[in-house]
């Protein structure tokens, strides 16, 4: 029982993780505001544009939807594939099955009935 929470609550994380990365990006950026103005900074040779790691955080905020965009894609593409996969696979089974099947009724109409009984209607 307890080992099922904690696996559920890891899985919660994760999926809120992958979720909210621009959320941990601002945390970061928040906590470590100060080493990233003094260290990290563009900028921060320039004191009187008042940058303080804005530069580095938009950096980071950039870096993190590219690779939204970039795993976005990536599921696209898997799901499309996974897609084809299926419809492919299913028509190529249905075309190998209708080969197999073999019709046991087979009958051989005359032309001459239809003719008689299909007509096409008469302007009047």
């Amino acid at each position: 029982m307890m080992l099922r929470r904690a696996v559920s609550l890891f899985l919660l994380l994760a999926v809120v993780s992958a979720n909210f990365g621009r959320l941990f990006v601002y945390a970061g950026f928040s906590l470590n505001q100060k080493y990233i103005a003094n260290n990290l900074c563009e900028n921060r040779s320039k004191p009187w544009l008042h940058c303080n790691g804005h530069c580095y955080l938009m950096k980071k905020i950039k870096q993190a939807e590219e690779k939204e965009k970039s795993d976005e894609r990536q599921t696209q593409k898997s799901l499309f594939q996974e897609s084809y996969l299926v419809v492919y696979s299913e028509i190529k089974f249905h075309a190998q099955l209708l080969q197999i099947i073999a019709t046991p009724y087979r009958a051989n109409f005359k032309t001459s009935n239809f003719s008689a009984i299909f007509r096409p209607p008469q302007a009047g």
